[in-house]
């Protein structure tokens, strides 16, 4: 019989390592080596059996206290290193301390591939429905004051012929053949046993005798649902809006999923949000800019008048206190910022186009404070 290599050798670290470098060296050596990814390599197969009793005998403080006093000896007698007090029992349990497997799930199982837990059934009790998701697009209108929507989508739904049962008769129902009521099957792969739910009861542990024709036994068929959402004022783009209950429904008497709405808001011809403010760009004449005066404006509940004083320039932003969107959950609302935009006239006749000649030379030249400005700092470019 060939002697045992060293188990610090067969994990790859030194004497000193600690436990949570050994269960490093360990967690990567074991997926490299794992006869799922290695399937008929009997060398891969010998490496990851090396390496789970390595890591028992390691990862166990007394147990790697006697080894690094007396090394193997210390199990010889017949006794395996990993058996005794305290020991691994099950194959999977090296896995389960590596991978943080626990009263919370097995880890290893969704890992490689498995499902369902061992020792039970897994999952042949009430299972809950799926959640759904449905997009809906309102307007910014909509938005700002709120709205109920009426949604119409497909859903699973309790059977109606019958009644979710899945049975024709009602109770039509019988041990599965396939994994003797278990809900589970194992598997071979490799020297390892790996349970899964069972292909054909998926898990309930029980056949329908009497499929109903409707729904095929399953319990469920798609259905048409309508229901009403309210929309609160002030809700943004990206929101989930949650109608408990009205997802999928379970399956043996499992409750309902929910259904998330997810709301989108249209592209407005004249306002952009910014959180609960809004803002507009508004064409404001050159004699009104000039010389002052009115200037209406859109707001989400119809006109406001802005005062514009005399030499208002391209660009100048007014606050309209109030007249924004409603903050969610609160009664303050946001503003509505105006933002000036000269309108320079495209088409102009000849009258025109001479009072206009006459208008500049009257004005002279840098009558505007940005020519001034612009000018002075442009001196060096024009001498």
């Amino acid at each position: 019989m060939a002697s045992k290599r060293d188990y610090y050798e067969v994990l790859g670290v030194s004497k000193t390592a600690t436990q949570d470098e050994l269960k490093k060296a360990y967690r990567k050596l074991a997926v490299q080596f794992h006869p799922d990814k290695n399937p008929g390599d009997h060398s891969a197969e010998e490496k990851f059996k090396e390496l789970g009793e390595a890591y028992d005998v390691l990862g166990d403080e007394q147990k790697r206290a006697a080894y690094d006093r007396y090394g193997h000896a210390a199990f010889a007698g017949g006794m395996p290193a990993g058996g005794g007090g305290g020991g691994f029992h099950d194959p999977f349990d090296v896995f389960r301390e590596v991978f943080g497997g626990g009263a919370g799930g097995d880890i290893f199982e969704s890992f490689f591939g498995g499902s369902g837990r061992r020792g039970g059934r897994g999952g042949n009790g009430p299972q809950r429905g799926s959640d759904l998701r449905y997009g809906l697009e309102i307007t910014l209108e909509e938005a700002a004051k709120g709205v109920e929507k009426e949604l119409e989508f497909e859903r699973l739904a309790n059977c109606k012929t019958c009644k979710g049962s899945g049975s024709k008769s009602g109770g039509g129902t019988k041990q599965c053949r396939t994994c003797g009521g278990v809900g589970q099957v194992i598997s071979a792969r490799g020297f390892f046993q790996i349970q899964q739910t069972c292909p054909d009861c998926m898990g309930t542990g029980q056949t329908i005798s009497d499929p109903c024709v409707d729904c095929h036994g399953q319990g469920r068929a798609k259905d048409r649902t309508r229901i009403r959402l309210k929309i609160p004022a002030g809700i943004e783009e990206g929101s989930r809006l949650r109608s408990s209950g009205n997802g999928d429904a379970g399956t043996r008497g499992g409750p309902s999923g929910d259904l998330y709405v997810v709301i989108s808001i249209k592209s407005h011809d004249l306002f952009e949000r910014e959180g609960a403010d809004l803002h507009c760009d508004v064409p404001v004449s050159y004699p009104i800019a000039a010389l002052g005066g009115e200037l209406a404006v859109p707001t989400l509940d119809g006109k406001a008048n802005v005062r514009v004083p005399g030499g208002t320039q391209n660009g100048a932003t007014f606050r309209l206190r109030g007249q924004g969107l409603k903050h969610l959950d609160s009664e303050r609302k946001g503003d509505l910022y105006v933002h000036v935009q000269i309108a320079v006239p495209t088409k102009l006749n000849a009258e025109q186009k001479e009072k206009l000649q006459d208008f500049a030379k009257a004005l002279g030249e840098h009558n505007s404070p940005l020519q001034e400005g612009f000018f002075e700092r442009a001196k060096r470019f024009f001498t």
